[in-house]
């Protein structure tokens, strides 16, 4: 028998789904788990995701570097934003980060609260690699997409749209948003990177960050080999 797929849209479902023994690919496109493969492609040592920039600071005592983002602006007194320009840097290697973003850092602490066997990240660069490990798991996984503030978006659903591409013949899935996020990913793949232009996020990225590209960069395809994952309070790789 095939395990199980389904895709989550917004965190605010969570309550509808059972993650006992299942796999969580935790989706944040803009830009947290983009975000987060980059510093492990740099060579960061650890991450722990936290829910406030409050608790994040507090690991400046353990020689942590503390990232925080609100509302797609970098919070004023941290290292770091949550840009993944900002995690190319090199002198994070071997670093551990303290991170809190709006969404995706939310999204991987309700996945852990509702008790999923194991959380994985996701990304556009790691796309292939994640969907590789996946069906090696042969476990039941749910795609859940971290959303702007509880709304689905998106970024995020084509990506998991792009996931179920990839590995749908070794799943069974009954998930009506699996198939809508499926087909949209189908439908926008010629022309990604000006659908995704189209998003509410994006626009925000645009009118605040108008230095850097982020929406570009967060959709590169395949740049990344690996999967960052949780054990215990942290991700590692």
């Amino acid at each position: 028998m095939k395990p199980n797929l389904e895709v989550i849209l917004t965190p605010a479902l969570l309550p509808l789904y059972n993650l006992q023994d299942k796999i969580v690919v935790v989706i944040d496109i803009l830009r947290a788990t983009t975000s987060i493969c980059v510093a492990f492609e740099t060579g960061v040592n650890k991450i722990i995701p936290v829910s406030t920039p409050e608790e994040c600071i507090k690991f400046k005592e353990q020689n942590f570097l503390c990232a925080a983002e609100r509302n797609a602006i970098k919070v004023e007194g941290f290292d770091m934003g949550n840009s993944p320009f900002e995690f190319l840097n090199p002198e994070i290697k071997n670093r551990n980060i303290a991170f809190t973003t709006t969404n995706g850092t939310k999204a991987i602490n309700l996945s852990q609260q509702a008790g999923a066997a194991q959380i994985a990240i996701g990304s556009f660069l790691n796309l292939k690699f994640l969907s590789d490990w996946l069906i090696k798991q042969e476990k039941d996984i749910v795609l859940l997409c971290a959303g702007w503030k509880d709304k689905a978006n998106l970024e995020d659903t084509l990506f998991a749209g792009a996931v179920i591409k990839n590995i749908k013949q070794y799943f069974e899935m009954d998930c009506d948003s699996g198939l809508m996020a499926e087909a949209q990913f189908i439908l926008s793949e010629s022309n990604l990177e000006n659908i995704v232009r189209q998003s509410s996020h994006a626009k925000r990225f645009q009118k605040l960050h108008s230095k850097t590209d982020d929406v570009k960069y967060c959709l590169q395809m395949n740049t990344i080999n690996l999967v960052p994952k949780m054990e215990g309070d942290f991700l590692i790789v």
